[in-house]
């Protein structure tokens, strides 16, 4: 999926809590946003292996969340939002294509490393590659949570981000044919 696409999921999640909590809305978004894009700063390591943690993750997830709700302040939240937003960010890169630049060929069979079990989760190609059509329809149905919540710069950068999901979406296939051969 599109790095938006794992942060609108991220501010979706937080969404609820920075409505019920407005106080802490700011540590909330901050963490779910950096939690979003997190895991694919294994971008030049071993994509999708290095910082992706699709089952341990969760228990950190647990962890963060179980910290916020009985010790909240600004600092724990942003923690527990970061969590849940990188932990669900690995989750959900089972649901798409492999790593590969032009997954839509179906090449790989590696869609996200699973650290507990030591191997690869298969891609369940639900989403079939980053920018597909429906990555770019759930990116448009993530975001509405957070246009709904909240306003200001918050609600500025989430309209920034569809603009550059619906351009990339619509890019995307093409783009590959421009990369050189050694980035493929």
């Amino acid at each position: 999926m599109m790095a938006t696409t794992h942060v609108f999921a991220g501010l979706a999640v937080v969404a609820p809590v920075a409505y019920a909590v407005p106080e802490l809305a700011s540590p909330l978004v901050a963490g779910a946003i950096l939690g979003g894009l997190a895991p694919d700063f294994d971008l030049v390591l071993e994509h999708r292996r290095s910082f992706h943690f699709p089952v341990a993750g969760a228990v950190v997830a647990g962890a963060g969340v179980a910290l916020g709700v009985a010790v909240p302040s600004q600092l724990t939240v942003g923690v527990a939002a970061f969590a849940v937003a990188a932990w669900l960010h690995a989750v959900s890169d089972a649901i798409g294509g492999g790593p590969e630049m032009d997954p839509w060929n179906d090449r790989s069979e590696r869609a996200v490393y699973d650290h507990v079990r030591g191997r690869w989760v298969r891609p369940r190609r639900w989403i079939r590659y980053d920018g597909a059509p429906e990555d770019a329809a759930l990116a448009v149905v993530l975001a509405v949570p957070t246009l709904l919540v909240f306003d200001g710069w918050i609600r500025a950068i989430v309209l920034v981000g569809l603009a550059v999901s619906l351009g990339y979406a619509s890019l995307r296939r093409r783009l590959v044919a421009w990369l050189p051969d050694w980035l493929e």
